[in-house]
Parts: structure tokens; sequence; C-alpha cells
């Protein structure tokens, strides 16, 4: 496998985490210093150990049986964390707390979901003969970049659009869902 097929299969796992970070950055009140970075290590860390899951429990694992569910585990959490900022968004009244967009407790699930695919890919890597050390850290790093960017991104139309937008956040995620449950659906994964 070339280094440009690695880089290629590298942006089209963080895609789904960039759009994850991206909403994130929008719902955020404000983003204090480091947010973007912390999201931005989760994230490429469950990157590179999904893959490497994937990799070394590739041949113990029934992998048809992996493909028959990856999509629906990672539309459930995402739907779930969607819903519940959707509901957060529309019933919340009063001050909101400084970040709940970055908490841990919200993060880690929304890693775990948007890389599920990743676990796939490391399932395959030896079968398309590629370097474990580099795809891993081309996925890892590709998805850290994305996912700070994004952030960014996100926190800059959320601030110039104005606050409140969480409900907007909730319904990306519930999307984002729905996009990987179509892809595996639709493309027969």
């Amino acid at each position: 496998m070339s280094l440009l097929s690695i880089l290629v299969l590298a942006l089209g796992l963080a895609l789904d985490s960039a759009a994850a970070a991206a909403a994130q950055g929008f719902v955020a009140p404000r983003l204090a210093r480091g947010d973007a970075l912390r999201l931005g290590l989760l994230f490429g860390s469950m990157h590179a150990l999904m893959p490497l899951i994937g990799f070394l429990a590739g041949s113990a694992l029934d992998t048809a049986l992996l493909r028959r569910w990856d999509h629906w585990i990672a539309f459930l959490l995402l739907g779930a964390l969607g819903a519940k900022a959707l509901w957060e968004g529309l019933t919340q009244r009063g001050e909101k707390d400084v970040r709940p967009a970055f908490r841990l407790r919200l993060l880690l699930p929304l890693a775990l979901a948007t890389s599920i695919d990743a676990l796939l890919v490391g399932v395959t890597l030896p079968w398309m003969g590629a370097p474990l050390l580099l795809s891993l850290t081309l996925i890892a790093s590709t998805t850290f970049l994305m996912s700070v960017s994004a952030v960014h991104i996100g926190r800059h139309f959320g601030k110039s659009i104005g606050r409140g937008f969480e409900a907007i956040g909730g319904l990306a995620l519930i999307a984002i869902g729905i996009k990987i449950l179509a892809e595996h659906l639709i493309g027969g994964h």
C-alpha cells in the first residue's frame, strides 16, 4: 500500500471526527485554552488505538459479525449524544456551563463512536500490505489535525451566529450517525 493510499485512508477516517469536532466547537459557549488540543489528542489517540486493536485482534474476531454491527453502534452512540445535546439545547434556560462541550465524559463516547470504522480498517491493514506504524501515525495525526482545525472552525461559526445553538450541534451529531448508518446500509458494508 502506497503512502498516498494510506494518507487518503487517513483522511477518510478523520472526516467523521472532524465533523463531530466542529459540532463541539459550534456549541461551546467559549473555547478555553487547550480544549481543541485535548479533543484532538483524544480523537487522534482513539483513531490510533482502534486500528491497532483491529490489527492485533483481527484473526481472533469474527469480522463479518463486527461489520454487521459497527455502523449500528456508531449510529446509536452518536444518536444518543446528539439527542442529549438537542434536548439540552431546546430545554436549557439560564446560564450555561462554561465548558460542557469539552467534558471527557462527553468526548470519550464521541471519540469512540467516530473511530469504530478505524477498528475495521485495522483488521484489513495486513491484507493491504500497509506498514502498521506508518498507518497508525498517519491516521492519528490526520485525525488530530483535522479535529483541532474543525473545533476552531465550528467555534468561529458558533460565535458569529450567536449562543444557544446546542440543539444544532445535537442535530449535527445525529446527522453524522445517520450518515454512517446510511453509508453502510446502502453501500452494503
